[in-house]
């Protein structure tokens, strides 16, 4: 479960990224967010995986309160997490499956079990016949396959994917939401972040659109019309800020350094 109690956060440059925002994401939901550039959704993404600390407010992803959480105990939670990045951040010098099977070694993994996990999510995303191959002989839509399966591999609780579509093929976005949805359907929760708002009148369910550093709309829709889409959805001119907080690139590496830091058993105090 994600849950959001009144939480704000301000940065040092006065900009406010988040206004008392409240917000709940039941286990096994799937939910849409979308707003423009600047409206917070980045922040409420690293807010999730603890990247930054709300300035006000209460914080819970998968049972842990992130306000109270001790710095020893991040690699723990963290590991309840799959996250997809928009540039699927494969390492180019490892196959398939190695790409995969790299997120359990660094948790020390038994080998029997890796042997036995990475076949069967490759599976999951229709990509056995490209186990051996690398990043750079994979299409766009077959490295997200991949970026999906090394996220669910340690099958977490919840799955947080960032403009998953970004990179790929407009036919292939929905190829890729569909996979999505299958994860879902087999009870994980996927919170994923678009700004494809053909995406979102295609599929329907929960749409979250944050304006301004506000939930401004956030309803279970189904069949959404264009009218819907164009009074509900349409996105304001941007409003361009300047957050304090580390560029996307940093999330990958240092949730593996969290994960290598905590199979290295680290006494640190709270965060």
């Amino acid at each position: 479960m994600v849950e959001l109690q009144n939480v704000s956060v301000t940065y040092s440059s006065g900009v406010d990224a988040l206004n008392n925002v409240s917000l709940k994401i039941n286990d096994g939901d799937f939910a849409f967010v979308v707003g423009s550039s600047g409206a917070g959704k980045s922040t409420m993404i690293k807010l999730l995986l603890k990247e930054i600390d709300a300035t006000s407010g209460v914080v819970t992803v998968n049972g842990y309160n992130l306000s109270k959480l001790k710095r020893r105990k991040i690699p723990e939670f963290r590991r309840t997490l799959g996250f997809v990045f928009q540039d699927f951040r494969l390492i180019p010098s490892m196959t398939v499956y190695e790409n995969i099977a790299f997120v359990l070694r660094v948790i020390d993994a038994p080998k029997k079990f890796i042997r036995k996990r990475v076949p069967y999510v490759i599976s999951l995303v229709g990509l056995q016949a490209k186990s051996n191959s690398y990043p750079d002989e994979l299409s766009g839509g077959e490295k997200q396959r991949v970026a999906i399966a090394r996220a669910l591999v340690n099958d977490p609780q919840l799955i947080i994917a960032d403009e998953p579509t970004g990179n790929i093929d407009p036919e292939l976005s929905y190829e890729i939401v569909e996979l999505l949805k299958g994860i879902n359907d087999q009870g994980t929760t996927i919170l994923m972040v678009t700004h494809e708002h053909d995406l979102v009148r295609h599929f329907g369910g929960r749409i979250i659109n944050i304006t301004e550093g506000e939930i401004v709309f956030d309803e279970i829709i189904t069949g959404i019309s264009e009218e819907v889409i164009a009074e509900e959805y349409t996105e304001p001119e941007p409003v361009i800020v300047q957050e304090e907080i580390p560029d996307s690139q940093s999330i990958a590496d240092e949730v593996i350094a969290a994960i290598r830091e905590g199979s290295a058993g680290g006494d640190t105090d709270e965060a």
